[in-house]
């Protein structure tokens, strides 16, 4: 499955401190996990943690699952050692919390060798460089802090998000502008699915390919929020026959429901199905 067409709907946090927790992962439907050594770990767990998470991964179980490992900052006194051993487990990428240059990234890799390289974007430095981080080699993924980022704004909550708009929007650019994958926060209020299922569908009509998610219980509404809908589906298959057919009778446009598809509509339709298509060979892996 390419990097492309990998579906990113559902990405959730899983402390790598807690074995119970690592085990129920790998029976819930979402496309990616983070498996956290930073925030979702204590102080005194910190150090044992790499290593019940080595031994979670090295037993595997998580199918076609994304594993991607976060792990402390490089300025903190277990940010080094948390990158040597996750270069070493057996996860897709390492994600670097509080990115804000691509000199951190940089330092990262050193550490990571080829491992790819995701980067937490949650401060207001780290969207205004969101080019040069986008642009690194080994990135392949931006994760949106936004509780991170609402702290450093002082912002208050707002439910269309309106003061993140700047940031979550910079973020967004550079990721498309590169090609990598770009995720939306999390929606605390996990008990609330009217909340979660309206901050899902305004992350997918701005562009994100998923959201991360805190809790197992969010993990069905995220999937339907970002996965192309039925009707999406038909209308991408009927804008592609409707192409071809204009094509093979020498007309450059088709029309579909009253509109007119040209090439660019047409690439939009194949990258829907394409998305379909993993979706479903995620379900059957």
């Amino acid at each position: 499955m390419t990097q492309t067409a990998r579906p990113f709907r559902s990405v959730l946090y899983i402390p790598g401190s807690k074995e119970r927790a690592l085990e129920k992962a790998k029976t819930l439907p979402v496309d990616a996990i983070i498996f956290d050594l930073e925030d979702a770990v204590a102080v005194e767990e910190k150090v044992n943690a790499r290593d019940t998470l080595a031994a979670a991964l090295a037993a595997g179980g998580y199918g076609n699952r994304m594993r991607i490992v976060r792990i402390n900052g490089l300025d903190t006194q277990w940010g080094e050692a948390d990158a040597k051993a996750a270069a070493a487990m057996d996860c897709d990428a390492v994600l670097l919390p509080k990115v804000e240059s691509a000199a951190q990234v940089d330092a990262l890799a050193a550490l990571v060798g080829d491992k790819p390289i995701w980067a937490m974007m949650e401060t207001p430095r780290g969207m205004i460089n969101a080019p040069q981080i986008a642009a690194h080699p080994q990135m392949q993924g931006f994760v949106m802090g936004t509780n991170d980022l609402a702290k450093e704004l002082n912002t208050r909550f707002r439910a269309d998000r309106l003061p993140m708009m700047a940031g979550l929007g910079l973020c967004l650019l550079a990721a498309k502008a590169e090609g990598i994958v770009i995720v939306d926060g999390v929606y605390n209020a996990f008990k609330d699915d009217e909340g979660l299922k309206a901050e899902c569908d305004q992350g997918r009509d701005m562009g994100f390919d998923g959201k991360t998610l805190i809790h197992p219980a969010q993990v069905e509404i995220a999937n339907a929020a970002f996965a192309p809908s039925e009707a999406e589906i038909d209308l991408a298959r009927r804008q592609i026959a409707a192409f071809e057919e204009a094509e093979a009778s020498g007309q450059g446009v088709a029309v579909v429901d009253g509109k007119i598809v040209e090439n660019l509509h047409v690439a939009t339709a194949t990258a829907t199905l394409a998305k379909a298509e993993a979706i479903a060979a995620m379900q059957v892996g």
